[in-house]
């Protein structure tokens, strides 16, 4: 079989890894890069860490409005299209290249499989979660992470070639956090932080919370980024927070004494996988971080009013939070009874990437 696999951020790279990997044994695979968010930290040693493919097209749409962003994507995906006549198109997510690469797909009756179908957060102002719908809605095939997307999907009146596979995201986290441990522990992580950062402080494992601020509806806020970093000032721990330079840039507006808190360059995957799983909390407004916190047993704070990833708040191993300096800090600094609970397989089993191959190769029966 011959497929074409469509991704365009960073995140898409790393859930397609462990699926790459087994499809291609015995068929086909296309990889596409729009080049909808260009990340200079995919080098070669990003790819050859995490075992990643390298693309086989890169597009180079880059940034823009979403409709000129996406409107550019869908031409050169069917020109692609056209030019490798594939069986079927693999979406993953719920990015402009996703919803891209299924309109693409559909219109020339390819078949669509979508990687990451049935999440909803309910709230249609979030780009992501029109992309979500309007792809689902273009799939022949629907790959659940959970039952709870599998009844969304069905009060939609999507019930044919509905699969819950587990989620792919648990597969990558399973097959890095040893990696990651044994790279960072000893002190390695401070270590290369220092190297890359000035003015590092000394941390200690499981006593600072983890923060990352990227969604749109905080960053582009100057009162809600206010009220986000007087509250990390506030914290009973100090806060490590990896942030994007036109986030610091903002951040350098508000005219803030970030004493509690240490801004740091983004970071590499297995470098973020392990101050997740050794921090106190993670406060996000991430989606797949809420997610990967949960997978490794560290509690969550998200700083939104809604979650496409409702699991995680089973026994407030997940909290949410409105953009509010004494909201959050009751939030984050709250008894953790979570670990006092098992946490049930609501992810699947960690072969989400077996499940979602053998569905493809039996057309979703």
């Amino acid at each position: 079989m011959k497929i074409v696999t469509i991704i365009g951020a960073r995140p898409q790279f790393i859930k397609a890894a462990p699926f790459s990997e087994i499809f291609r044994k015995n068929n086909e695979e296309i990889l596409v890069h729009t080049g909808q968010h260009y990340d200079k930290n995919m080098s070669d040693v990003f790819f050859e860490e995490l075992r990643i493919p390298k693309p086989d097209y890169n597009l180079g749409v880059g940034s823009g409005s979403h409709g000129l962003q996406t409107g550019r994507m869908l031409e050169k995906i069917e020109e692609l299209i056209v030019k490798e006549k594939p069986d079927g198109m693999l979406v993953y997510g719920d990015t402009n290249s996703t919803l891209a690469g299924a309109l693409a797909a559909s219109k020339l009756h390819i078949s669509v499989f979508h990687v990451e179908a049935g999440l909803r957060s309910y709230n249609k102002l979030m780009p992501e979660e029109q992309n979500r719908i309007l792809t689902d809605h273009l799939s022949d095939l629907l790959l659940c992470p959970t039952q709870t997307a599998v009844g969304n999907l069905k009060n939609e009146g999507i019930t044919a070639s509905v699969l819950n596979t587990g989620d792919i995201m648990y597969d990558v986290v399973l097959r890095n956090i040893e990696i990651s441990q044994s790279r960072y522990s000893n002190g390695a992580w401070l270590e290369e932080l220092r190297e890359q950062n000035k003015n590092i402080p000394i941390f200690t494992e499981n006593e600072y919370y983890l923060a990352t601020i990227h969604r749109a509806e905080n960053t582009d806020d100057q009162k809600k980024l206010f009220e986000i970093f007087s509250a990390f000032e506030k914290m009973d721990k100090p806060v490590i927070l990896p942030i994007h330079p036109r986030t610091r840039k903002l951040i350098n507006k508000l005219d803030i004494n970030l004493e509690n808190v240490t801004l740091i360059k983004p970071v590499g995957y297995l470098m973020m996988l392990y101050l997740t799983a050794n921090a106190y909390m993670v406060v996000t407004d991430s989606g797949g971080l809420q997610k990967e916190a949960y997978f490794l047993k560290t509690p969550c704070t998200t700083l939104r009013d809604q979650t496409e990833w409702i699991e995680t708040l089973d026994n407030d191993w997940n909290v949410l939070s409105s953009i509010d300096v004494n909201t959050i800090l009751k939030t984050a600094t709250r008894e953790l009874d979570c670990l006092k609970y098992p946490q049930p397989m609501l992810f699947g089993d960690g072969k989400a990437a077996d499940h979602i191959c053998h569905a493809i190769l039996k057309g979703g029966k």
